[in-house]
């Protein structure tokens, strides 16, 4: 009976030792689970396909035509579907040859930005972002295609960026009570950016935003066809009103999770 009784207990013994076992091995595994469950599937942080991709994600901050920080960026981070990020990653590596890089300034968009845009649009004018659509009637930003509805950026297919040298030092800080020039003036008199002057700033609404616009000088004309052509080798789309713009692959369901901040790998 007493030997019967020992080896029951130390079957439990036994169990309980697995038991204890396994739980610590779940409580190891639930933090690189939540890391990894912090974006929906699919989608990636361009940090962690490519960190040499500068970033300087307006929309998280207070320089861009709002003047704050827009509903959705909870942090300044380039957020966007796998083959995007890698196709980026492809243009990245191409523009290596050239002494160059990408600098990118938006990527997925939460459907909230992009309502709280239209709002925007719809409101009194703002003489502090005045510098992003100098000679235009706010009002008109709908109609002339600069503010939409409804955007590629939201499936996060779409991402706008620019071309920077590989060695160029940061761009100065930017001071939200500046009084910067407008988006169309020379490089110098715009809000700092370290990228390399394709003719105007980013979200510049204005018609020397195109890209074919007339205009620009023959080095800034040199550069946005010289980004165009990289884009495109790697299969990504310019949005013609905007040199800035760049689309890649078919359409998706429009998403509305906030930007979360990435967690250390």
């Amino acid at each position: 009976m007493f030997s019967m009784m020992s080896r029951f207990a130390k079957r439990n013994v036994r169990r309980s030792g697995t038991c204890t076992a396994r739980a610590a091995l779940v409580a190891l595994l639930l933090p690189a689970a939540a890391g990894a469950a912090s974006l929906p599937p699919g989608f990636v942080y361009l940090r962690d396909v490519d960190p040499g991709i500068v970033q300087d994600m307006r929309y998280a901050g207070f320089n861009n035509f709002t003047g704050r920080p827009v509903p959705g960026y909870a942090a300044a981070e380039c957020v966007l579907r796998r083959e995007v990020a890698e196709a980026l990653a492809k243009v990245q590596a191409d523009l290596a040859a050239q002494n160059l890089a990408l600098k990118v300034y938006d990527c997925y968009r939460p459907t909230r930005a992009v309502a709280a845009f239209a709002n925007w649009a719809r409101s009194a004018d703002d003489a502090a972002t005045r510098r992003f659509y100098p000679k235009l009637d706010k009002l008109r930003l709908f109609s002339l295609g600069y503010i939409a509805a409804h955007s590629a950026h939201s499936e996060g297919i779409a991402v706008d960026l620019t071309l920077v040298a590989r060695d160029a030092a940061p761009a100065a800080p930017f001071d939200a009570h500046a009084a910067y020039g407008p988006c169309t003036a020379p490089a110098a008199q715009r809000a700092p950016d370290n990228a390399l002057d394709l003719g105007t700033g980013f979200d510049c609404f204005d018609d020397k935003s195109r890209t074919a616009s007339a205009g620009l000088t023959r080095e800034q004309q040199r550069l946005r066809a010289l980004l165009v052509a990289a884009m495109r080798q790697r299969g990504f789309h310019n949005y013609f009103r905007e040199w800035w713009h760049f689309s890649y692959g078919a359409r998706r369901q429009a998403q509305d999770f906030p930007i979360p901040a990435r967690r250390p790998q």
